[in-house]
């Protein structure tokens, strides 16, 4: 046990690790040409502006593309490969949780020597984090799968974000957006988790993400009163302050209609469901420096099956999209 204790200390952090390179290509992979194949189809380009979206219960991310029209769409769907801690934002650093929120990715936060394949830096904490005390540091999108804290895909499909995410640096593209959804936020997942105590929390992220789905454009995203405010209005010379006041302005027809429509259906199914239709609170909880056991682990780790406990694929050696075909 003192031995599995210490392998498992050893690949605790984000920033540590290590991957199986097997046939992968590294930072300068291109984009798969089936993928380019589906960027075509869908009227975007390759060098076009992406966004990521996040769904930890779903183990879900989403890559959103620019279309020719300005407005964003779903380019693909990955498994995320793993996901630590529960649902829930993280609030203290080494308390093994992902982020929940909005994050912003600069072309400075790629890095493309990262010991677990290839990484790009969340951005966390945020100023909403900063303001309501969160902390901690080094929170990826990162290979290897295996989390502390981070999303960790397979590295086949770490290559293909990287890939993503560098060419629409390569476009033009200043940063991209990342929406951390502790689920989809539809009316029957509210009302599954109204007894959270992150109820509050996730309402206030509902309304950025209604927002994106009803424009398919990037969400303006400030801090205020210590919470987060979507596409603010301000006047000329005003700034938005963390702790300040939040400026006043009517909410837009379309998104207070999803609002009600969605509230009114939360609410109908509410009244209707039983105490097992109600999502299960994870009662594990990691304390930062409680010994890192194969159970506290395995409780809190949330992996694809096919990878081990190191974040190694225990299946066949996957051929790279590149690969040439051989024949019998």
């Amino acid at each position: 046990m003192a031995m599995l204790g210490m392998t498992l200390m050893a690949v605790a952090s984000c920033q540590k690790g290590g991957a199986d390179l097997g046939d992968l290509l590294g930072a300068a992979a291109p984009i798969p040409p089936k993928l380019m194949a589906e960027i075509k189809a869908k009227d975007m380009g390759g060098k076009s502006p992406i966004l990521v979206r996040l769904y930890k219960e779903e183990s879900q991310l989403e890559i959103w593309k620019q279309k020719s029209n300005g407005e964003y769409a779903v380019l693909k769907t990955y498994s995320i490969c793993a996901w630590s801690g529960k649902l829930g934002p993280k609030k203290t650093a080494g308390d093994r949780q992902a982020p929940e929120g909005f994050y912003t990715v600069a072309p400075g936060q790629m890095n493309p020597d990262s010991q677990h394949h290839l990484a790009f830096n969340i951005g966390y904490p945020n100023q909403f984090d900063k303001v309501n005390g969160g902390t901690g540091e080094h929170l990826m999108v990162h290979g290897s799968c295996n989390s502390s804290g981070c999303y960790a895909m397979d590295d086949w499909q770490m290559e293909e974000l990287y890939a993503l995410a560098r060419e629409a640096f390569a476009g033009g593209q200043r940063s991209f957006q990342i929406q951390a959804y502790p689920f989809r936020m539809t009316p029957k997942n509210m009302a599954r988790h109204r007894q959270s105590e992150h109820y509050a929390f996730w309402k206030v992220l509902k309304e950025g993400s209604d927002r994106f789905e009803l424009t398919k454009k990037p969400v303006t995203v400030g801090v205020c009163e210590k919470r987060y405010a979507f596409d603010p209005k301000l006047g000329e010379g005003q700034v938005l302050l963390p702790t300040g006041p939040c400026p006043t302005e009517e909410e837009p027809v379309n998104v207070a209609a999803k609002r009600i429509a969605d509230e009114a259906e939360e609410e109908k199914l509410f009244a209707t469901m039983k105490p097992t239709d109600f999502a299960t609170v994870s009662t594990f909880a990691y304390k930062p420096g409680m010994p890192i056991t194969a159970e506290a682990y395995a409780a809190e780790q949330h992996r694809r099956p096919g990878f081990d406990r190191l974040g190694k694929p225990v299946e066949e050696k996957r051929r790279s999209v590149f690969a040439p075909m051989t024949t019998p």
